[in-house]
């Protein structure tokens, strides 16, 4: 058989390189070595760990989750009015669009000038007041 050839840099009877000196040469020696080395398949996982750390990690889950829940009522309550008033103006913008009416032909120039889908191009004009030129310029300026 052949041998297999050698880098340059190494030649035969030379020593091993000196130990690293510090702390963080050692741990970064430990690790590149790591990147070599093949698992062993006999070897078992480390279970105990695992599951330390999973513990760990869910009594952290539980604590945070039981502080969140210490809300005071009025936060609550502001928070719950926030959400119906936008809940209303949302419903009352929702019924405003479906009032207008949007000319087909408005619809067919919005879906082929601004390559969009005709749905979207409808919904684009209503909320537009059915102004074509309005929701294009709104597209132009938008996209740039």
């Amino acid at each position: 058989m052949a041998e297999e050839p050698q880098p340059a840099a190494v030649q035969e009877g030379m020593e091993q390189p000196d130990a690293p000196a510090t702390a963080d040469d050692r741990a970064t020696a430990k690790a590149m070595s790591s990147l070599d080395a093949k698992p062993d398949d006999n070897a078992e996982p480390k279970k105990e760990l695992d599951m330390k750390a999973i513990n760990d990690a869910m009594k952290n889950l539980e604590t945070i989750g039981q502080q969140g829940e210490k809300k005071p009522a009025a936060e609550e309550t502001s928070a719950r009015k926030q959400a119906q008033e936008a809940m209303k103006r949302r419903q009352e913008e929702d019924a405003r669009r479906k009032a207008v009416k949007v000319d087909q032909a408005d619809v067919a120039l919005l879906a082929e000038q601004l390559d969009m889908s005709k749905p979207k191009a409808t919904d684009f004009l209503k909320s537009h007041e059915a102004n074509a030129v309005k929701a294009m310029t709104t597209w132009v300026t938008s996209t740039v």
